[in-house]
């Protein structure tokens, strides 16, 4: 019987074809329809020629009108998620495929397309030793430039003095009240070595700022705050402090000016034309960081359109080659630029960017797209292909593109971008730049456990690229307007003379930074007569008000102050220049003489998986801005959902079936994620009996071999990701993200714990405790389940695993795959049910050695009291380890950047729907900036979408049971009768009005509190208090914090050292996290527990932990 398949009638043949051709390829029907609808489309639009064509429009007119009528397919889960998965042109999956690609490939196939011919690479050589002469010794470098560049010189970023600098000026202008400004440049200034520097410098200016710095730095440094005010005055009397605060804020300013075109368009355009007289071009850029609100987004959008108004009437009809342009950039346009939120995006951001593309097109000038984040390039592309064939802007030039030479798929964007300009027939203007994000893109690698870097490990490989991609550039003159953005003064010679000497108006140009490029672009620009080189340069001009500035400038810093850097180096009088001007190209062929072969990656930036050495490898994680990725994930998660699930008891013996109970989504009540039963009293006894017949067995095996089992575990459980995710999402209600953290830590553990044994343990020093119970939560049902089971084990235990009642059909795959790892039967077992019945039974008794208990404060109280009057063979009490809730609180002051503060907060408190341990459940904002941050929070809130977690689109899914969300808005309840200011938002994640209704959501909720001690207990869930403090009450808000006698996490955002000593020096937290959120902490990097009513420690995936496992161990263990 035929059956529809996205509205096409197909017999079952066809179907069943479709499906095996999809699982060949590990990708699902729905994806291979699209793929080939697609395809076939490519094909007819390129006119290419379709042997099966006529025969189609013969048999067209015989073909009967035969209505297709839908039908209803049964539910299935992640169907919503298999249809967000994109399909891709050959090209576009090349680009995706190159992401993460090894180094060594990558370079290797560089080197010969970057190569310069001998006479072109003598001549660039020659031209580039030139430049950097002319550079190194000119004394035009004079005024305000001369002075930065030296300051920045002077105090590297690798000294004390260089963070002191960068901290001031990321910090100092946007601090509304004098006394943290006043206490920042103190903190700052105090502890700087700066009579180090003197004399070091033959820059007057640096001097003169480290003779100052040492005045300023004698003077407000002192051990005793309580006298500071009172030295001040006598030294230098009343208005003391304020000088100082002028000085440095002027030296500040300076540094920003050094960066910043103007303040408003206007200005900049003014102060533009000084330059432009001299040939020069500007593309201004409109300062400001991404997006964090709808209103936010909106003043970007207002702020372009005013400039391109502003810049349009200055072009004056010079057009886009020769006239001024702007730059913009997609993540100032919308809050959420993301492949998550790919609707949203092509719904809301396309509309706005074809808006300004059209107002440029009205003036003639010319609008490049800035490149950002490496997660962010292929959804670019999708808006450019988007605007390339839009019939308003056919025939039009001016829109431009920018590429990264760091990134990996550089080449192959490139190769993308000839094509689609061939297609949409134009010409496109591609800026080539190096790329300014390299640090954080880096980090997130390593974090996520990514299999590659996105970009180069080193700096001679993105030179390499650059030229390659260069010539591909330059090799195509009536489809691109090549743009070099460049400082090099090799790259810029070499680009030269490949270009050709034949140079007419509108072949390419050079790009250069305003503040950073003009010396070196001042010897390329102008008449060949005046001693210039005749091309053209266009100044990238950052336009904004100093509050702006911030994150440019210290990206800006970073660029400059980095040891690799041209800019830096070229003031370098020690080095070289013949090193300073060298070939890249050689410089590699030099490296892989030494290395064996070309493309090692930088010695010490070990591979993501490599992060922790030799001791243990690094979690694999999952790209979800990755179609590949998504794509293999959509196929496994759909295989994976029909499966029925079942969680039973899981003895050394097989057990009976029995009567099973539904397990249901939370999101979805229709959704029946599998069944499940409780242990019998019967069988949790015999579970009890095997674990002691087992314990002496289990600890007779050597500690190397406890390991490898744990370790082939985490194997195991990597292997299944894909399906552990689909049960976490569909039983827990976990967000995709959340559902690979949750593996990932999983797998962490077995990796730490399996370490520890193999290299520290002897089964002579080392004893075990015996069987050991694990009660864990349905917050990390994976996670914590694991993390438990993996100590006692390793340590020699046998273990008695009781899961949560909510969350039993992922904890029994966890035991399956211990099993499956080689854990013998009976040694690990499973006992669902719930815990007054299971887990009652099970601490009760006698035989259990120790308890593990993650949960809440009054089970864990329960518990203590019941266990503490067995003791152990020595008359000590049997050892209980629990991990309990906080009211754990963040504190802010006005020193702290608001946009990362609000980015931290939204994950804190609202990630996992605010259902962990460490969640943010008071935010402390010092009064001088809370108004403002809560003006952003709210509006970040907003732009949140809460819904079925089964969806790539959910920032935020339920909560865990009804139970759960009766109790939160009970409390929300509470508030408002109380009077207290309650905000509540989310954004809709379904075209289903119903969802939030029969699932389990409980919307984000923002409650305004008069002190922290109107919060007595932990809510558990996506609640945040706020209540405000004065900077001169800081210890009192510490003391009343603690006093609330939990102790688990606590945040804090300044960029005032003291205040962080402060904080860190009195607050009675297990783990403190500083200028970051507070959630996430990682396996053996940031160890995890609390004190008070927080937890009795020690901390899980700490060094300590497995101690606690132990009856015996050597006299010069640990001191636990």
């Amino acid at each position: 019987m035929g059956t529809t398949t996205m509205g096409v009638k197909l017999d079952d043949a066809t179907r069943e074809r479709i499906k095996m051709a999809a699982s060949r390829i590990d990708r699902t029907p729905h994806w291979l329809i699209k793929q080939a609808i697609f395809s076939y489309l490519d094909k007819l639009e390129n006119s290419d020629t379709l042997p099966e064509l006529p025969a189609l429009f013969v048999g067209a007119a015989n073909e009967s009108e035969e209505p297709v009528a839908p039908q209803d397919e049964p539910h299935q889960p992640f169907l919503e998620f298999a249809e967000q998965i994109l399909p891709q042109s050959v090209s576009r999956a090349a680009i995706t495929a190159a992401w993460r690609r090894p180094e060594t490939d990558a370079v290797s196939m560089l080197m010969e397309q970057a190569r310069l011919s001998p006479p072109v690479a003598e001549q660039a050589h020659k031209l580039a030793y030139q430049l950097a002469e002319k550079l190194r010794n000119q004394k035009s470098a004079s005024g305000r430039a001369g002075m930065v560049q030296g300051l920045l010189q002077e105090f590297s970023l690798s000294s004390q003095e260089g963070v002191a600098l960068m901290c001031l000026a990321e910090a100092l202008l946007r601090i509304p009240d004098k006394a943290t400004r006043d206490a920042l440049i103190r903190d700052k200034i105090s502890n700087g070595n700066w009579q180090s520097h003197i004399g070091r410098s033959p820059s007057l200016f640096v001097n003169a700022a480290t003779w100052g710095l040492l005045f300023t730095g004698r003077l407000v440094s002192t051990h005793n705050e309580a006298n500071l005010s009172r030295s001040l005055n006598r030294i230098i009397g009343k208005s003391g402090e304020p000088l100082i605060r002028k000085g440095v804020d002027m030296a500040m300013r300076l540094m920003g000016e050094q960066f910043v075109t103007g303040e408003t368009i206007a200005q900049a355009l003014a102060n533009a034309r000084k330059l432009e007289e001299k040939g020069f071009r500007y593309s201004y850029d409109m300062l400001g960081e991404a997006a964090l609100t709808a209103a936010d987004a909106q003043a970007y959008m207002v702020s372009y359109q005013q400039a391109i108004h502003a810049i349009g009437k200055a072009s004056n009809g010079r057009g886009i080659y020769e006239g001024p342009g702007i730059s913009i950039k997609l993540s100032a346009l919308h809050p959420r630029y993301s492949r998550a939120q790919y609707d949203r995006v092509m719904e809301e951001l396309y509309p706005r960017l074809k808006s300004l593309t059209l107002l440029a097109r009205q003036y003639d000038i010319g609008l490049n797209i800035d490149a950002e984040e490496a997660d962010r390039l292929e959804i670019s592309l999708d808006l450019l292909e988007k605007l390339c064939f839009e019939p308003e802007l056919a025939g039009w030039n001016g829109i431009g593109f920018v590429i990264q030479a760091y990134q990996k798929r550089c080449p192959l964007v490139i190769d993308y971008l000839v094509d689609l300009a061939s297609r949409s027939r134009r010409r496109l203007m591609i800026r080539l730049v190096k790329g300014a994000y390299w640090d954080s893109e880096i980090k997130r690698a390593q974090m996520e456990g990514l299999e590659g870097y996105p970009v180069y490990t080193r700096k001679v490989y993105t030179d390499v690229s650059y030229l390659a991609c260069a010539k591909k550039l330059l090799a195509v003159p009536n489809l691109i307007y090549p743009q070099f953005a460049t400082h090099n003064a090799h790259t810029l010679a070499a680009i030269y003379h490949l270009a050709g000497q034949n140079y007419y108006p509108g072949q390419y140009e050079f790009q250069c930074l305003h503040g950073m490029g003009e010396p070196l672009y001042e010897q390329v620009t102008g008449k060949v007569a005046d001693g210039k080189l005749n091309r053209p340069c266009r100044i990238y001009a950052p336009v904004g008000t100093h509050e702006t500035l911030l994150a440019y400038l210290v990206r800006r810093l970073l660029e400059n102050g980095a040891n690799t850097s041209f800019v830096n180096r070229i003031a370098d009088a020690t080095l070289p220049l013949d090193e300073l001007v060298a070939d890249p190209v050689e410089a590699v062929e030099k490296l892989a003489q030494q290395e064996g072969q070309a493309g090692i990656p930088h010695p010490k930036i070990p591979l993501p998986r490599d992060l922790y050495g030799e001791g243990r490898i690094n979690s694999a994680g999952l790209d979800l801005a990755n179609e590949h990725r998504l794509a293999s994930l959509s196929s496994a998660l759909l295989s994976n959902a029909m499966q029925k699930w079942q969680a039973k008891p899981v003895l050394e013996q097989p057990v009976a079936d029995g009567e099973m109970t539904p397990v249901i989504n939370p999101a979805e009540p229709k959704d029946i994620v599998g069944w499940g039963r409780e242990a019998t009293e019967s069988e949790v006894e015999q579970a009890l009996q095997n674990a002691v017949n087992q314990a002496p067995v289990w600890f007779a095996t050597p500690p190397q071999e406890r390991a490898a089992i744990l370790q082939r575990a985490a194997v195991l459980m990597e292997d299944q990701m894909q399906q552990l995710i689909g049960l976490l999402v569909r039983e827990a209600g976990k967000t995709f993200s959340n559902a690979i953290a949750e593996v990932r830590e999983a797998v962490d553990f077995l990796h730490y714990y399996a370490g520890q044994v193999r290299d520290d343990f002897d089964n002579e020093t080392h004893r075990p405790l015996g069987p050991v119970v694990c009660i864990s939560p349905w917050n990390f049902p994976l996670a914590i389940f694991t993390g438990q089971i993996a100590a006692a084990l390793a340590a020699g235990n046998s273990v008695l695993a009781k899961p949560a009642e909510q969350t039993s059909l992922i904890a029994a795959q966890g035991i399956a795959i211990l099993l499956e790892a080689g854990v013998p039967p009976g040694v690990v077992q499973l006992l669902p049910g719930r815990g007054e019945t299971v887990g009652a039974q099970l601490t009760a008794d006698a035989r259990v050695r120790g308890v593990m208990f993650t949960g809440s404060t009054e089970v864990a109280t329960l518990l203590q009291r019941n266990i503490a009057t067995r003791l152990d063979a020595q008359g000590r009490p049997i050892p209980l380890i629990a991990e309990t809730g906080g009211m754990n609180a963040m504190i802010v002051d006005s020193s702290a950047l608001t946009e990362q503060v609000v980015v931290d907060v939204l994950a804190s408190a609202f990630d996992s729907a605010g259902q962990r341990c460490s969640a943010l459940r008071v935010l402390c904002l010092q009064d001088d900036i809370a108004e403002h941050t809560l003006k952003m929070l709210r509006g970040a809130m907003a732009e949140c979408r809460m819904g079925n977690p089964g969806r790539l689109t959910t920032d935020i899914g339920p909560v865990i049971d009804s139970e759960a969300k009766a109790n939160i808005e009970r409390h929300i309840q509470t508030m408002r009768a109380k009077g207290r200011p309650v905000f509540q938002a989310a954004r809709e994640n379904s075209d289903d009005a119903q969802e939030w209704q029969t699932g389990t959501f409980v919307m984000p909720t923002l409650i305004e509190l008069e002190n922290f001690a109107e919060l007595e207990k932990e809510v558990f869930g996506p609640v945040l208090h706020v209540v405000r403090y004065n900077r001169n009450q800081l210890a009192e808000l510490i003391e009343q914090i603690n006093a609330s006698g939990y102790g688990l996490t606590l945040g804090v955002h300044t960029r005032i050292d003291e205040t962080i000593a402060q904080v860190t020096g009195s607050a009675h937290v297990g783990n403190l996290y500083v200028n970051r959120n507070m959630v996430g902490a990682v396996v053996g990097v940031q160890p995890f527990g609390g004190e008070g009513l927080s937890g009795t420690g020690p901390k899980a995936g700490g060094p300590l932990y497995l101690y606690r496992l132990l009856a015996h161990r050597p006299p010069n263990a640990l001191n636990t």
